[in-house]
């Protein structure tokens, strides 16, 4: 793939040098010229470049003006400087605002090709490094190419990179955990870590201790200080499960967390400033649970920015037939053993039950099959292992 570099300079004797310079050092380098700082400027804003070089002393927009523009559209983008009338005071002022480097007039030819290399180097190894982290591992991989499942896709490409909390809606067993895990590692807060609670296996009593942690002393237990939940998800993401069997005192509590961005821990009349992305999931009805008091209508629209409700399988038939595949390799892999095919009357079968347990249920069946059925699984397999 080519590189693509960008000459912003007034005097066309250097830039035709330059082009020069570097298209005759790598044949993959695609060099554009600008004449002065405007051009630069309307070149950069609708092209996405991997280098510019830019001269400082320049009419209509000097280099400075240009290198600061480009920080704030573009500030991934990899700016060298390259002036006459370089002075150390300019050259760090260069590299405050934010230019990869700064070279004076006349360019030392060596010192220029390897500034370059490194560069396009750099830059590479950040766009690889942006796409991996873009790039959800396969243990939350969410298998599947119906609508429901597509459009679910195209919202956490779209949410995943901000900051809005989200509120995961569906029954048991449909992959709430598996979106949450998605929005996490597709956002800018992958490298930190992915908390996950569930709230309707943590006692009552226990769980705001849970979430917030709680001082020495704080109750008969309580023989340290012991951070809670929120702390451990600083700088990451929380995924807060079943938030709908939350107690009403641990629902005011993370409230207050949303509203100030600060905990408390059980005990301790001193607050801490986090920094959390809060995601959250039910499988109740949180609008009926709200009519019946049993959830604040305040902490729902604090969670409920970006709603995402996962459909249940049988919703989403045409997917059983890649889940299938998908869950026979994973579960050969697992097993030591080869994977199993599925005969076409065998899928059909499996495609119209009504699976209560959804995809939870489904794996358990495949895995069954697997185990249990013929080399090749056919609709006598499905018969009677499957029910």
């Amino acid at each position: 793939m080519k590189s693509k570099i960008l000459i912003i300079e007034d005097e066309a004797a250097i830039r035709r040098v330059l082009k020069n310079i570097l298209t005759e050092e790598n044949k993959n380098y695609t060099v554009e010229e600008a004449e002065d700082g405007l051009k630069g400027m309307e070149k950069i804003k609708s092209t996405d470049y991997d280098l510019v070089l830019c001269d400082i002393k320049m009419p209509k927009m000097d280099g400075i003006e240009v290198l600061k523009a480009t920080m704030k559209i573009k500030p991934d983008t990899n700016v060298v400087m390259i002036s006459g009338h370089g002075d150390l005071e300019t050259a760090v002022e260069c590299m405050k605002i934010g230019a990869f480097d700064y070279i004076s007039k006349p360019p030392d030819l060596n010192r220029l090709l390897n500034t370059v290399r490194i560069a396009l180097d750099q830059k590479k190894l950040v766009s690889e490094n942006k796409r991996l982290k873009k790039k959800v591992s396969k243990k939350y991989e969410m298998i599947g190419e119906s609508p429901q499942i597509s459009e679910i896709k195209n919202i956490i490409e779209k949410v995943a990179p901000t900051e809005a909390r989200v509120l995961i809606t569906g029954e048991n067993g449909t992959g709430k955990e598996l979106v949450a895990h998605w929005l996490h590692e597709k956002s800018e807060r992958s490298k930190g870590p992915m908390v996950e609670v569930n709230c309707a296996a943590i006692p009552k009593e226990l769980i705001e201790s849970e979430l917030f942690g709680h001082v020495k002393g704080a109750f008969t237990s309580a023989n340290k200080d012991r951070p809670g939940r929120f702390e451990d998800a600083d700088g990451g993401t929380i995924f807060l499960d079943e938030i709908g069997d939350m107690s009403l005192s641990a629902q005011a509590k993370v409230l207050r967390v949303l509203q100030e961005n600060k905990i408390q821990r059980v005990g301790s009349g001193k607050s801490k400033n986090i920094n959390v992305r809060v995601l959250a999931a039910t499988n109740k009805d949180l609008k009926k649970e709200i009519e019946e008091g049993n959830f604040r209508e305040d902490l729902y629209h604090r969670l409920a920015v970006i709603l995402i409700h996962v459909p249940k399988l049988s919703e989403r038939s045409e997917d059983i037939s890649l889940l299938i595949e998908h869950f026979a390799k994973k579960i050969a892999k697992e097993h030591g053993t080869k994977p199993k095919t599925f005969s076409k009357e065998a899928i059909k079968i499996l495609e119209k039950q009504a699976w209560p347990g959804n995809i939870r249920e489904l794996r358990n069946v495949v895995e069954r099959l697997i185990i249990l059925g013929k080399a090749k699984i056919d609709k006598e397999d499905v018969k009677l292992y499957a029910g």
